[in-house]
């Protein structure tokens, strides 16, 4: 029987090992529960969650741009040219500890005045016992020994999940990108494609004057 040891022990570590995100998530929900800013500019990597967001914003725009039949191909270009610069001053607000609290807490960022779509629920980064945690449990996915990701709330359909990604940073899981939900990355797009059309029609009566 000396011999299942070793097999048992490497198993029940690995185990430990695959639940101890969770206690980094369950803490990490307290905090946004109590919008503790200092905790969360602690425990994310604003540098690498910005670059994530910058990407994100951009796709979502360009294939928007694509998808667009009213758009003529010169001012698709130009929206696709220009995606890039807005979503990086997009994700220089959005990257802040209050937005991401503001984010986590239902799944939306309030702050960026976006409109929700009619039918989408708030449901966010909401853990107020610990049984709360076995759905999260069931649905993370290990990216290796170091990463992994959680998808917020677990039960919701897939276009209104906001995904994040934890790394293991010596003892510590911290928080290092944040995909936001279907539904929020269109919303995004479309406001900053409608801004965009906004100047564009600004410039040009300013050209006709």
């Amino acid at each position: 029987m000396r011999w299942l040891a070793i097999p048992l022990g490497l198993a029940l570590a690995w185990l430990a090992f695959t639940v101890s995100p969770l206690w980094s998530l369950y803490d990490l929900a307290q905090a946004v529960r109590r919008h503790d800013a200092a905790y969360v500019e602690a425990h994310v990597n604003f540098r690498t969650l910005r670059l994530s967001l910058v990407r994100q914003i951009t796709a979502a725009m360009r294939a928007a741009a694509e998808t667009d039949t009213d758009l003529e191909p010169r001012d698709r270009q130009r929206l696709n040219d220009a995606a890039y610069g807005l979503a990086l001053a997009l994700s220089e607000t959005m990257v802040t500890p209050d937005t991401v609290i503001d984010l986590l807490a239902n799944g939306w960022p309030d702050k960026l005045d976006l409109e929700r779509p009619a039918g989408a629920r708030p449901e966010g980064l909401a853990i107020r016992k610990l049984d709360r945690l076995m759905p999260y449990y069931a649905a993370l996915e290990m990216r290796g020994f170091r990463s992994v990701v959680i998808p917020i709330p677990p039960e919701a359909a897939r276009a209104e999940r906001t995904r994040i990604r934890l790394r293991l940073r010596g003892l510590s899981w911290r928080l290092v990108d944040i995909e936001m939900a279907d539904l929020l990355r269109q919303q995004i797009a479309a406001k900053l494609g409608r801004a965009l059309a906004r100047a564009r029609i600004g410039a040009s009566a300013g050209e006709e004057r």
